[in-house]
């Protein structure tokens, strides 16, 4: 057989494996041998996507309307929808006609946002810890990754005024996340007004990927990015259906915000793909129109699951704090293991996968990350199997 593998573009030698692509490997790889593996590794909803959403679906995809090519600027009602979702939730104006465009879910809107915004050697700022594609898709695109620690004694915050100067002057996108992948940190004091100024003061384009801001805990409430004062004028945010709605498989969400940034990425997406099939907008409708129990209901169940791992890891002895947002725990390994070793240990020793805070950036190392969405009785069953190899 010929080898093809210098037929790659130089570009895939800069990617370094994507992590839940390889976690997925070994899953396959231990119940192949016949282990009966528990996954905690990867953030897909294990319950299934409200019936409003499969309802709607089924009604449009039977009218012959929705079967042709979408348009790319999406439907009109998409557009209204999710603009009432975010006056309703956010206190947040959109334009339907300017300010939103649909997105194939949050990673294919984040990837080809870089596509948009930077040339070669143009720098990106992204959160470290945080979701690789904040620094795969700058390198696909040419740029320059520059990691913002993202530090336990700042909240997860990062600090904006250890940038240094030469490297504020490259910058063309800078990518936050809260609340937060995979630290479950929160929103709570001043930091997107001073993102905003900082922004403005350096011509930097800001993107917030707001994937988790219906699934949070204890009262809070997570704000959008462009309701703080002045972020319309430098930023947008990337809202997806994913994870609020158990909508993983859809690929539904949107990119919204300042026009001129909105009509660029529009601008790339029609040169890119043909847009979301429009029964799945439709659904999408539904779900962002209603009265959103299932919300409330995804929220309960996983703040008895965080409570259930959290005091099973302090039981453990383990360093770690609930989280008032997200589907993730983030814990500080054992003393004597680093974040490779200890996933490594977990897996080989009790069949459990979980998350090597290294592989969200440097400054995860130290930490792993676990989700919580499997049963409870199979996260009680990790945690069990986890807790004979720290004891």
């Amino acid at each position: 057989m010929t080898n093809l593998s210098h037929a790659a573009a130089a570009r895939m030698s800069r990617l370094p494996p994507y992590l839940f692509a390889q976690i997925e490997k070994k899953i396959e790889e231990k119940r192949a041998a016949g282990v009966d593996v528990i996954s905690l590794g990867i953030g897909d909803p294990d319950r299934p996507t409200p019936d409003v959403v499969i309802s709607a679906l089924a009604e449009h995809a039977a009218r012959p309307d929705t079967h042709r090519y979408p348009s790319n600027r999406g439907r009109a009602s998409f557009r209204e929808s999710m603009a009432r979702f975010y006056e309703d939730r956010f206190g947040v104006t959109l334009d339907p006609e300017t300010e939103i465009i649909p997105a194939l879910g949050a990673k294919e809107a984040i990837l080809n946002i870089n596509l948009a915004f930077i040339d070669p050697e143009d720098v990106v700022l992204a959160s470290d810890p945080g979701y690789p594609v904040y620094t795969n898709g700058p390198l696909l695109a040419g740029g320059e990754p520059v990691p913002m620690p993202l530090l336990p004694e700042l909240g997860f915050e990062p600090d904006l005024d250890a940038i240094p100067e030469d490297v504020r002057r490259r910058a063309k996108l800078m990518y936050l996340n809260y609340p937060n992948n995979p630290t479950g940190a929160v929103v709570e004091g001043d930091l997107f007004e001073r993102v905003v100024e900082f922004a403005r003061s350096n011509d930097i384009v800001v993107v917030h990927d707001n994937a988790y801001s219906e699934l949070t805990y204890d009262g809070y409430t997570a704000p959008s990015f462009l309701a703080t004062p002045g972020a319309k004028d430098v930023g947008i945010e990337v809202f997806s259906l994913s994870k609020s709605y158990n909508m993983t498989g859809w690929r539904s969400g949107a990119v919204v915000g300042n026009p001129d940034l909105v009509s660029i990425y529009w601008q790339l997406k029609t040169n890119v793909d043909s847009g979301m099939f429009e029964a799945v907008q439709e659904a999408s409708v539904a779900v962002l129109d209603s009265d959103q129990e299932s919300v409330r209901e995804m929220c309960d169940l996983y703040a008895g699951r965080r409570d259930t791992l959290v005091a099973a890891l302090r039981a453990m002895g383990l360093d770690v704090e609930a989280p008032k947002g997200t589907i993730y725990i983030w814990t500080r390994v054992p003393e004597g293991e680093t974040s490779a070793s200890f996933t490594e240990k977990v897996l080989e020793e009790a069949g459990v996968v979980i998350s090597p805070g290294s592989a969200f950036g440097p400054s995860g190392e130290g930490f792993v990350r676990m989700s919580l969405t499997l049963p409870d009785d199979r996260l009680n069953e990790a945690a069990d199997r986890i807790s004979k190899l720290v004891a």
